[in-house]
């Protein structure tokens, strides 16, 4: 097994010196889902929800979660990224959004939690949104399913 890279010879936590490393071009795609009655999905998909338009406001969120992530996980990298894409895609059996997030940056250090941040706080978004029609929906299945770039190369997720 890999020894963990953020701790030090003591055991401290530190953030992983990248200063030497080579500036790749990286990217990550993370997945996700939020599940939720199918009336709230048709809520949602017929831009009936009170607050305004489900899918733009996540999308929005999604984005701007992966550009605050070194501020929310502590040993994260601040990185110049230079793109995000978010995909929502309703589904209706069972009744849930799939969310997908795409970050890319050149760089010293990956995106993987960029990606994947940016998908958790789409799916809270969709959930704060909708919360009032359904207090029951479930985030989840936060993954990573592909990177490239970096010494670590290429991982693709078999799903």
């Amino acid at each position: 097994m890999a020894q963990l890279s953020h701790l030090d010879e003591q055991g401290r936590a530190r953030m992983v010196d990248v200063s030497e490393k080579e500036i790749t071009s990286r990217i990550a795609t993370a997945r996700g889902a939020i599940r939720m009655q199918p009336k709230t999905l048709a809520l949602i998909q017929g831009k009936k929800i009170e607050k305004g338009d489900v899918f733009s406001v996540a999308r929005v969120a999604g984005i701007m979660a992966a550009k605050k992530t070194s501020e929310l996980i502590p040993m994260c990298h601040p990185l110049n990224i230079t793109s995000v894409k978010i995909e929502l895609t309703p589904r209706q059996k069972p009744a849930r959004v799939e969310i997908e997030a795409a970050v890319r940056v050149s760089g010293k250090t990956g995106v993987e939690m960029e990606a994947m941040t940016a998908v958790a706080v789409a799916g809270l978004t969709i959930y704060d949104m909708c919360k009032a029609v359904d207090r029951e929906m479930i985030i989840g299945d936060i993954r990573l399913v592909q990177k490239s770039g970096g010494k670590s190369g290429t991982f693709v997720r078999k799903e």
